[in-house]
């Protein structure tokens, strides 16, 4: 791959390089950016590695936030955008989860500790330089990933990459070089050291951008991640690991509709085989719960919010379609599942490969505004103790009552009718 003579890179990122240089320090864009631009893709995100220390760009910026400070990192706001400048670093003590790192070292020592060649790129924006030390442009030509230096070195320093080279093999549909591949497997059990956080937000994001999401579990499984942090993705390990994976008669299409639940949900597949491009939601908790044998244990294991943890409970309990398609059997349904019917109707979606029959009458429903729970209902406790019905269990039943006759028949949604209808109960 050839080094474009220039990039278009964003006015906000050049004032900063603009400031660090005429200060008298390096600065360079690194990272992701280049990478991303390099191989055509968008992307907003400029990071920059500098000579300047934290202390110096805090001095040197009035909008910053240190974001890691202690690790060299502080955010310069500009233009309403938040850009991280990251003081040129090394590590000195590593345990496979945190660094301590040392600064004063070069552009070149700063790129040899990052995890994958095509990361290790970088671009003097003000210049126009290249500095491509471990070429890096020859594997993004190859559509490789391959691990900067000694790959086992790479993984024991922080286990982390491990999960990211899954998750940029899975994006950008690249192989995985067979040293590296093999380093990985080697320190997979380090995945066990890291903290949930880390592994959640590595999980969420390769589902949100895999090209395709069979490529992704099929490495997670193959290189043994799953078994350490996802064993509900499948229940039986593969019998060839590898890295190579074919998206037509993938062994994982055969595995997934043999294991509990997930037979069910195997007509998804054809479609989850598709682009990143596609109409199919790309929401981690809705893929979760259609990919794992109990979703709910993986989330809380991952450290989900309460409220993921709950979507997941939600779809795995329903009852995750209604009993039929007319307008009341739809809204009990709906009154039933509450905040969960889209979940359950995209989970359906995704289970059968085609839109739920319902989904129109959802809509129609919400577009009516047909009540379906009590904050809906014309009258309020309030009201029903100014009639004279005390508080306590026995309102509530009656709330529940009322809400019941509403959902079967909307016109009955009136002050005087649910009042009237409230004494009755009384």
């Amino acid at each position: 791959m050839n080094f474009p003579a220039r990039l278009d890179i964003p006015d906000d990122v050049l004032e900063i390089a603009r400031t660090l240089e005429n200060a008298g320090y390096e600065a360079w864009c690194v990272g992701g950016a280049i990478r991303d631009t390099l191989l055509g893709e968008p992307n907003t995100d400029y990071d920059i590695a500098t000579t300047a220390t934290p202390d110096v760009v805090l001095r040197l910026f009035k909008h910053t936030v240190p974001v890691g400070e202690r690790f060299g990192t502080v955010a310069v706001r500009t233009r309403r955008r938040h850009h991280e400048v990251t003081t040129f670093r090394k590590d000195v003590v590593t345990d496979g989860r945190h660094a301590e790192v040392a600064f004063g070292v070069s552009l070149e020592e700063d790129l040899a500790r990052r995890d994958f060649t095509i990361n290790a790129i970088a671009h003097h924006p003000l210049r126009h330089e290249w500095r491509d030390p471990f070429y890096g442009a020859v594997d993004l030509q190859a559509r490789l990933i391959r691990a900067v230096g000694e790959p086992e070195r790479r993984f024991r320093e922080d286990y982390l990459r491990i999960l990211r080279g899954l998750r940029f093999a899975a994006r950008f549909g690249f192989d995985i070089d067979p040293v590296t591949w093999e380093a990985m497997r080697a320190t997979v059990d380090g995945l066990a050291h890291l903290s949930a956080e880390r592994v959640r937000e590595e999980w969420f994001k390769g589902l949100r951008t895999a090209r395709q999401i069979t490529r992704l579990l099929e490495l997670w499984t193959t290189s043994g991640a799953a078994r350490i942090w996802i064993p509900e993705l499948l229940a039986e390990a593969p019998t060839t690991p590898t890295p190579e994976v074919s998206a037509t008669g993938s062994p994982l299409i055969h595995r997934l509709a043999h294991v509990g639940r997930l037979h069910e949900r195997s007509a998804a597949l054809p479609a989850l085989l598709g682009d990143q491009g596609g109409d199919l939601p790309r929401d981690p908790v809705l893929l979760t719960a259609l990919l794992c044998i109990d979703p709910v244990a993986v989330l809380v294991r991952l450290k989900a919010s309460n409220v993921e943890i709950a979507r997941a409970m939600a779809m795995m309990t329903g009852p995750t379609e209604p009993e039929g398609t007319s307008p009341v059997a739809v809204r009990r349904w709906m009154a039933a599942v509450g905040e969960a019917a889209d979940d359950l109707t995209l989970f359906w979606r995704l289970r059968h490969g085609a839109p739920a029959l319902w989904e129109p009458v959802i809509r129609g429903i919400r577009e009516r505004g047909e009540p379906l729970s009590r904050k809906q209902l014309a009258v309020t406790g309030q009201d029903l103790r100014d009639s004279g019905i005390p508080p306590g269990p026995q309102m509530g039943a009656i709330l529940d009552r009322l809400l019941a006759l509403v959902v079967d028949d909307p016109t009955l949604n009136t002050r005087e009718t649910l009042l009237a209808q409230a004494r009755a109960m009384a």
